[in-house]
């Protein structure tokens, strides 16, 4: 039996785990470490106070000598921690060049996007080597946005029809392939669209990306005038950085709005995910027992992608100045689509056909039908599409709408050159 060659092996291990992972682990556990030790903590601090016994100043801080033995054990965490982060951050550039590692593989790549659609917010407050940026994809590769010469290159033969494909939360561009079909490879092949890829930390505040993504595509634009129109499909949380983004650029005023013809989304929580409130309403019960109190820190860890699901938040003013885990309340500021684009949804169902209760009651899963359907009970909030500009699919969960058959079909359909564009 033939021994693979040590390069090989190494370039295989390479396409799962980089050397920078061991400095990113590090980093977590001692941070999980640490959380865990101030869980326990609080835990002995809500028993003492129940047992009427003397328990310092602080909430969730013992005092006297319990305190002292638990800030030793948080000190010398900390101190490993950092002592080993330090050591590897001066060992990793004598042992590892990132030039030469291969293309990551589709697990790693699905692990990472799931990773920061948990806790991306923390893993970029803390320069976690983890946290993913953003970046525009085409044919697989990231475009050199800061490089306008290969920038150009790379998009030299492109259609003067853009297509942006935005994924959903704790996923990335490379899973939009679905059971074998791509909505961006089959539109481009029915459409003659070019198919330019997303790829961002969804851990973050809808907001922020969208901001991030309006400069991305400016930048794009300013460096391809063939660009002539622009569509952009947004799977899930896609579809909310989406309308975030077109805010936010016509905010700034950008010049790539007034090339957008079509905002496409696909299982869109325009008004929330019930499974984020359902999340909130955990946090509410932890709290309400002085045992179980510290535990709410680990419903804490969710990411503020996770927490804007909770009614479908798409502006900064929709979050700021509010903590994230305090109000059960929808505080967002009416924002309707906008003008002058064709603007289609299409909403899946898990219900097998139509009917009053199933329309009401079921969605694909995760998102509501009329949370899809920008359906709400106060007209200042409710998000009105044309009767022909959305499509309801049955038998559809929420990732099933992006290999469906049925939802690409409708996709050429309102995507068609023949269709008359909006002025």
């Amino acid at each position: 039996m033939t021994r693979p060659k040590p390069n090989a092996t190494r370039q295989a291990v390479l396409r799962h785990l980089r050397p920078s992972d061991l400095q990113a682990a590090v980093r977590l556990a001692t941070q999980a470490t640490t959380g865990v030790i101030g869980i326990a903590e609080g835990v002995h601090q809500s028993v003492r106070r129940k047992l009427g016994l003397s328990a310092g100043t602080e909430p969730d801080r013992t005092g006297g000598f319990t305190g002292q033995v638990y800030r030793g054990i948080r000190g010398v965490t900390e101190l490993v921690g950092h002592g080993l982060d330090g050591a590897l951050a001066t060992l990793l550039p004598l042992l590892d060049d990132p030039s030469t590692h291969p293309e990551p593989s589709p697990g790693r790549e699905a692990v990472l996007a799931a990773l920061n659609g948990v806790m991306g917010d923390r893993l970029l407050a803390q320069d976690n080597p983890l946290a993913q940026r953003m970046e525009l994809r085409l044919a697989g590769q990231a475009l050199p946005m800061d490089r306008p010469a290969p920038l150009r290159e790379r998009l030299a033969g492109a259609s003067p029809h853009l297509l942006l494909l935005v994924h959903g939360l704790c996923m990335n561009d490379t899973q939009w392939l679905r059971s074998g079909h791509d909505h961006g490879a089959f539109l481009a092949q029915a459409l003659g669209c070019t198919p330019v890829y997303a790829r961002y930390n969804s851990g973050l505040h809808t907001s922020i990306n969208g901001r991030e993504l309006a400069g991305q595509l400016e930048r794009l634009v300013a460096q391809s005038p063939a660009i002539e129109s622009i569509t952009v499909l947004g799977h899930s949380m896609g579809g909310l950085l989406a309308r975030a983004a077109v805010f936010y650029g016509r905010q700034m005023g950008h010049r790539w709005p007034a090339q957008l013809r079509h905002l496409v989304f696909l299982g869109t929580p325009h008004h929330g995910a019930p499974l984020e409130r359902a999340g909130h309403g955990v946090d509410v019960l932890l709290a309400a027992s002085p045992f179980t109190l510290p535990f709410t820190r680990l419903g804490m860890l969710r990411s503020a992608g996770i927490t804007d699901l909770r009614h479908g938040h798409v502006l900064d003013d929709d979050w700021q100045g509010r903590g994230r885990f305090d109000s059960p309340h929808d505080h967002r500021v009416p924002l309707p689509l906008p003008e002058g684009v064709a603007c289609f949804t299409v909403a899946g169902t898990l219900a097998p056909q139509r009917g009053l209760l199933a329309d009401r009651l079921t969605g694909d899963g995760l998102v509501p039908l009329r949370s899809a359907l920008g359906q709400h009970d106060e007209a200042a909030r409710r998000l009105v599409f044309a009767k022909d500009s959305q499509r309801t699919v049955y038998r559809t969960g929420h990732l099933e709408l992006l290999s469906s058959a049925v939802v690409a079909q409708q996709l050429v359909q309102w995507l068609a050159p023949s269709m008359v564009e909006v002025d």
